[in-house]
């Protein structure tokens, strides 16, 4: 499956179940978040529980994709979930069909403007 391919199932699958996101990742693939990499599926799909299940309901309903490119085997999209997320990135690496490397940056509120987290 081509990159673009990969990219549009894995957005797709915040719909439908933490499974089928899981579905685009191997035992070798890593996730880079602010707090650190996750490598191997497990702590990637830790990750999502915890920002599936800590987020508001109404989170996935308010994401709109800002920008989306693909070039060869790297995707990046930006993206927000107003009032909740003000602005998001991911990068991805994808072979074989699936995302082998991903790179996720949020800039969300904080209490009293005291900063962002990215």
């Amino acid at each position: 499956m081509s990159t673009e391919a990969i990219l549009s199932h894995h957005l797709r699958s915040f719909s439908e179940s933490i499974d089928e996101i899981m579905t685009d990742y191997t035992s070798e693939s890593v996730l880079f978040t602010p707090e650190g990499p996750l490598p191997g599926l497990q702590p990637i799909r830790t990750f999502f529980e915890n920002f599936l299940n800590t987020s508001p309901p109404e989170l996935l309903q308010a994401m709109t994709l800002l920008r989306q490119d693909v070039r060869g085997e790297v995707a990046y999209i930006m993206w927000k979930a107003d009032p909740y997320i003000p602005l998001a990135t991911d990068t991805f690496v994808v072979r074989d069909g699936k995302i082998v490397a991903q790179s996720f940056a949020v800039l969300a509120p904080t209490p009293e403007g005291a900063g962002a987290r990215a």
